[in-house]
């Protein structure tokens, strides 16, 4: 008996988890609450996905020791001078069964609790545009009283369902079963919906990533689209900055509303408040002051119109990188010097010094990177085809045609522990990879999304651990299914893991439970070939829906974005122009020891000349080298220099370390933030607290 794998289990499932969420999330900006409800939902759910293998090793231990015992029982009463003794070898990972049925008690109800009661007041609670903690819970019941209605609606059809059947007695185990039954189905019929698209694009979308210039063709097509939803959140914005500037002429100091205007002017970043400020109102604003209804609307469209600007300016930024790194290695590639040049040369640390070097990165990204994708997208495409094949067949069990049931039954009678360790953390990985990637690409209504680099807001992030809680469940049920250890689905007395006797099994209720064991591989088997025919993408883009197919209006977004990267890559590059300047002049008048000059006046002003001219190119549509002039369609999606994303939001992005630069990013915008990576004087103090923000 041995704790070791379950204590590395703990650790690496906790170790996981915050790093996946530091990559996410701000842990310095965001709310402390959220964070720590967040990294409890992550842990709960990596924590079941590598703990589970364990479970099912202790399983097959004690059906080998039951079986025999039977077996010795059977020979003995047949032949009474016998003394027969068969042992089983004892995994090294073997632990006492109560442990296991703690562990998942706890983190069942953990879990519940979190997903179902205390996540979605957070997410109201975050969203609510009250000015009072009783205000805002208030609008939190009253966002879920629809949400939670509608399940209440559910159980009462299911407890009138099954009081019609007097066979069927209503006590505490008999309501506990059938919720969790209503669990599963709602977490089933998702998960055939994430597994249908993902287990054929996941593979593919491997294969194309081995394309650069397919990839690239993808990315302006991306970024294309993207330009539309930046200008559509920059003109919300700006809505909002006008209806703000109009109330704050008829609040002022002293008014009993003007303390509830200050929380909202605290939310807008000084910039757009400057912006604000100088804006000039139609002469026919109103003049009547709003009420404390009218200030709390506005407050809620202010938080989401900024949450939605912010999104859209740091994945415009993403994607420019993206495109300007897949353009450097399409022309690396058929350089002969075997040495990777960039057109905009990144800070390079000690391991870009020393190990990956520019030879290195040139045999990495021109030569190695394309085999390496393809060789991920083979494994990937064999692991999706015996998923598949396993979903379809696991319902059938004389004989056994699931794979994976059929190598864990071969491996049970030779007792190789290792392998069904192996094989079962490699299928739930695999199925929870394919399931969770579609769901941190999900946009729905355009609010929830996962960006990388520290970028997702509180909203998206608790979205994702309500999701991550429910789904984790049912996968791991419909994985004990596919390797036939689960007795509700195939109908056989095996002994039953600790996790379905505190998870429940993979049920359904009661009402569509008949001929499930039909419709459900039918309708694994219906998303797939939708999803390998393109089906979805077709009739979205029917419907006027772009999406990246080949036909006239992806052609027409792809030459278009390739237009905004150009003018993008102009606009850097004049930027950088713009620094060596400075840098030269640094040089040749040091601004340090005894020959110090007070030039600073002057070098601000050679700063405020060279952003003025950029600016004026980018309003007109002036090309600084050729001259030429663009349709005023997309230059209006290109703001200023001084609306760059760093400039707007200040401390809720780490762009400049990723993004240009960062000396010359610091020495531009050295007036203004402070570079290092979680700066806080444009935006102000972040609300730590639950509460910081009454």
């Amino acid at each position: 008996m041995s704790y070791t794998a379950l204590v590395s289990t703990i650790l690496l499932s906790f170790i996981l988890s915050a790093t996946v969420l530091y990559r996410y999330g701000n842990w310095f900006r965001h709310r402390i609450f959220v964070t720590l409800v967040v990294l409890l939902a992550w842990y709960c759910s990596f924590l079941i996905i590598f703990a589970l293998p364990l479970d099912v090793i202790s399983t097959v231990y004690r059906q080998c020791k039951h079986d025999n015992e039977t077996n010795i029982e059977v020979l003995n009463s047949a032949d009474t001078t016998s003394n027969i003794t068969i042992t089983c070898e004892i995994p090294w990972t073997n632990l006492p069964k109560e442990v296991f049925q703690n562990l998942w008690r706890i983190v069942y109800w953990s879990t519940q609790f979190l997903t179902w009661l205390v996540m979605p007041m957070m997410q109201s609670y975050i969203k609510s545009g009250d000015f009072s903690v009783k205000g805002k819970l208030k609008s939190a019941l009253i966002d879920n009283a629809i949400y939670y209605g509608s399940y209440f609606l559910i159980c009462c059809i299911l407890i009138v369902y099954l009081s019609l059947k007097p066979s069927v007695g209503l006590d505490w185990s008999k309501l506990k079963a059938i919720a969790s039954s209503a669990s599963n189905t709602w977490g089933l019929f998702l998960l055939v919906l994430l597994l249908g698209y993902a287990l054929v694009e996941v593979p593919r979308r491997l294969w194309n990533k081995s394309n650069h210039s397919l990839t690239l063709t993808e990315s302006y097509f991306k970024a294309a689209k993207l330009s539309y939803d930046k200008c559509e959140a920059e003109e919300t914005v700006d809505d909002i900055l006008e209806s703000l500037q109009a109330i704050s002429l008829r609040i002022q100091p002293g008014h009993p509303l003007y303390g509830y205007l200050e929380t909202i002017l605290q939310k807008v970043p000084t910039e757009l408040q400057e912006r604000m400020k100088r804006r000039q109102l139609p002469d026919d604003t109103p003049t009547d002051p709003p009420s404390e209804k009218a200030l709390i609307r506005l407050h809620k469209q202010t938080i989401k119109s900024l949450q939605v600007l912010q999104r859209t300016e740091t994945q415009w930024h993403l994607i420019v990188e993206k495109v300007f790194e897949l353009e450097d290695t399409l022309k690396n590639q058929v350089s002969r010097e075997k040495v990777y040049k960039r057109t905009f040369e990144k800070r390079r640390g000690w391991f870009r010094r020393f190990v990956y070097t520019s030879k290195m990165e040139w045999y990495w990204k021109c030569l190695l990177y394309c085999y390496f994708q393809k060789l991920l997208a083979i494994m990937a495409g064999v692991f999706s085809v015996c998923v598949v094949w396993s979903e379809v067949t696991f319902f059938s069990v004389h004989p056994p045609l699931s794979i994976f049931a059929v190598i864990v039954k071969v491996a049970k009678k030779n007792y190789d522990y290792f392998t069904i360790e192996v094989l079962s953390t490699i299928i739930i990985l695999y199925l929870s990879y394919c399931a969770y990637s579609t769901i941190l690409k999900i946009r729905v209504l355009n609010l929830y999304y996962l960006a990388p680099h520290h970028q997702t807001n509180e909203y998206s992030l608790i979205f994702s651990g309500m999701m991550l809680s429910r789904l984790t469940p049912p996968l791991c049920l419909n994985f004990l299914g596919l390797i036939h250890m689960d007795s509700h689905v195939i109908k056989n007395q095996v002994m039953e893991t600790s996790y379905t006797q505190i998870m429940g099994h993979m049920d359904v209720i009661g009402i569509i439970s008949h001929g499930f064991n039909i419709y459900f591989p039918m309708a694994i088997l219906l998303f797939c070939f939708a999803t390998y025919f393109s089906l979805g993408s077709r009739m979205l883009s029917s419907f006027g829906y772009h999406q990246f197919i080949d036909d006239e209006m992806t052609t027409d977004l792809v030459e278009e974005g390739r237009e905004l990267i150009k003018r993008e890559k102009r606009r850097k590059q004049r930027l950088e122009e713009s620094s060596s300047r400075r840098r030269d002049y640094h040089d040749r008048f040091p601004t340090t020891g005894r020959f110090r000059q007070p030039r600073s006046t002057e070098d601000r002003q050679l700063d405020n000349l060279d952003n003025s001219r950029s600016s004026l190119r980018d309003a007109h549509g002036l090309d600084s080298y050729s001259g030429t002039k663009y349709t005023s369609e997309i230059d209006t999606r290109f703001p200023p220099s001084e609306d760059d994303i760093d400039v707007r939001f200040g401390a809720s992005t780490g762009i400049s370390e990723r993004f240009g630069n960062p000396s010359e990013l610091e020495a531009r915008f050295s007036d203004n933030y402070q570079l290092d990576g979680f700066n806080r004087s444009r935006v102000g103090a972040s609300p730590r607290g639950f509460f910081d923000d009454v």
